[in-house]
């Protein structure tokens, strides 16, 4: 039997969603395969709560983190990192030879309205890049507080990776004023791992004109372009498979659960874990920014020390068919993660605490 997964990706995946993998091979340049992705576009759009343009990628949420920095940065990005995915985009930046530095919160604590504010009074900067949901560390960054110190400078380019979160937790995309929002289908969206999309405003759009080396593949404008002349299709052949299962749970989230029921069922499965989290543990990160779709906590039980073994930990609940999160980068072995993104429930909640105590004899 396979492990019900609590990690921060991939999520578990519905049978249905599974099968839809298996629809038949079409032509990529067909109506068929417009009528698709005109579909994903528009549901997307819902999620997000946004008019802006959608855009897919057969790839990762990085590959769309290159793109996004490469696309829209003509002068110099300003990089606010969390914890280790912040300081992924700092490192794709860096290898891009993108003009980028990197400001730093400590570990457990978010990024700050006045952090970005001191930044970008300085006018060194025209991007500025933002971990909306940081998984190494369980912190949701203040977005809505962030948006009011961004209305100061209309000039510069707002990209936040949503890839853990979209889905999981409401973001507003053009109330907020964010230029380009992305995410991937192996998080909160429950769909397999291969596919990222972003929402990109015509501000990003008007930006790339500005910058002559976007990359090829990852180029936000080029694919921005091949929509309109193509008709909803892209400039290289997508992953169909993906695409079949993308277009059924997007239908499945915004007309048969819900988009705010969706979001609230997140809210009530953190709340629950944050309550088993305090009562056998910690919860690591600074508590007015906790993470909706996971949590991320201190790995020394109440009253003790010592770190539990977390390998041992899985190890016991693999006899359970059950799968937690180690730690992640300077976290790890300190810390372990439960996520409660996708599908999961409350009643998957209990199941994974239950077998935790029983697992530990707490």
């Amino acid at each position: 039997m396979a492990l019900k997964l609590f990690i921060p990706g991939p999520t578990v995946v519905t049978e249905d969603i599974l099968a839809e993998m298996c629809g038949p091979m079409m032509a990529h340049r067909s109506a068929k395969a417009t009528e698709i992705q005109k579909r994903i576009s528009e549901n997307m759009q819902r999620v997000l709560y946004t008019q802006n343009r959608i855009l897919l990628s057969t790839s990762s949420g990085s590959g769309l983190m290159e793109g996004a920095i490469r696309s829209c940065t003509a002068k110099r990005a300003a990089v606010f990192s969390c914890g280790a995915f912040g300081d992924k985009w700092f490192k794709i930046a860096q290898m891009s030879g993108i003009a980028s530095d990197l400001f730093s919160s400590t570990p457990g604590e978010p990024t700050t309205p006045e952090m970005v504010d001191a930044a970008l009074s300085t006018g060194k900067y025209d991007v500025i890049t933002v971990t909306h949901n940081e998984t190494s560390t369980g912190v949701q960054n203040p977005v809505e507080e962030i948006a009011e110190v961004m209305k100061k400078y209309p000039d510069v380019v707002w990209l936040v990776d949503g890839v853990s979160s979209v889905a999981g937790a409401k973001i507003e995309t053009d109330k907020l004023g964010i230029d380009v929002l992305l995410t991937s289908t192996q998080k909160a969206l429950a769909v397999p791992p291969g596919m990222s999309l972003c929402a990109m405003s015509r501000k990003a759009y008007e930006r790339t004109a500005a910058v002559p080396h976007r990359g090829l593949y990852f180029d936000l404008r080029t694919l921005w372009d091949f929509i309109d002349e193509k008709n909803y299709q892209y400039t290289s052949t997508p992953c169909l498979s993906l695409m079949y299962a993308l277009d059924k749970q997007l239908q499945h989230i915004v007309h048969e659960e819900g988009v705010e029921a969706r979001f609230a069922r997140h809210e009530q499965c953190a709340a629950f874990t944050r309550a088993w989290a305090d009562e056998y543990f910690r919860v690591y990160p600074n508590r007015r920014y906790l993470s909706k779709t996971l949590t991320v906590i201190d790995a020394r039980p109440r009253g003790c020390a010592d770190y539990i073994s977390i390998p041992k930990l899985n190890e016991g609940l693999a006899t359970l068919n059950l799968q937690l999160g180690n730690g992640y980068g300077a976290l790890k072995d300190k810390t372990f993660r439960i996520a409660h993104m996708g599908e999961l429930c409350l009643e998957d909640m209990k199941e994974i605490t239950a077998a935790v105590v029983q697992v530990l004899k707490l």
